[in-house]
């Protein structure tokens, strides 16, 4: 088999860094505030339009170290994630990997910056590494980082709907 160029590149010839995007949008609350929303994982369902039922450890909370699971379903499907906070810094930071820090897959970054009387909050995901179950061509993780922008989008037009509407 020839390696090839364009959407069809050979995963073992593709670069997980590639993979990655970072999207903003003004809400109508304190840094602190939309961190505390962010933070609270159990509530990324009245935002997200494919993750639900996300729940920390017994004892666990939003803490550098804490792990958390996650439901989420594409296309009819559905799983369960765990996943480990990396950052959390109140008011102006909340990181997570799915995976865990040593061996995780995807990171998905918040951040939070004052702006006039809001927030700018700015929603990062990255891919870590390549997995098959993620795809296994350049197009399959060009559509899934698509995907995930649009989710990503969504997420965050939820929140400062969800925010305004507080």
């Amino acid at each position: 088999m020839s390696a090839t160029t364009g959407e069809h590149d050979l995963f073992e010839t593709l670069d997980a860094s590639d993979f990655a995007f970072t999207r903003r949008a003004w809400v109508a609350a304190e840094p602190a505030r939309v961190y505390d929303l962010v933070s609270d994982v159990s509530a990324i369902g009245r935002w997200s339009p494919n993750a639900t039922d996300a729940t920390f450890e017994r004892g666990a909370g939003p803490r550098v170290g804490a792990w958390f699971s996650g439901r989420n379903h594409k296309d009819g499907r559905q799983w369960t994630t765990r996943s480990q906070v990396v950052r959390a810094d109140p008011g102006a930071a909340f990181t997570f990997v799915v995976g865990g820090a040593e061996e995780g897959i995807v990171r998905w970054s918040w951040s939070f910056h004052p702006q006039g009387r809001g927030t700018v909050v700015e929603q990062s995901w990255q891919l870590l590494r390549l997995d098959p179950v993620l795809g296994t061509t350049r197009g399959d993780l060009d559509a899934l980082r698509d995907y995930m922008t649009n989710s990503v989008e969504a997420t965050l037009i939820s929140l400062a709907q969800w925010i305004a509407g507080e």
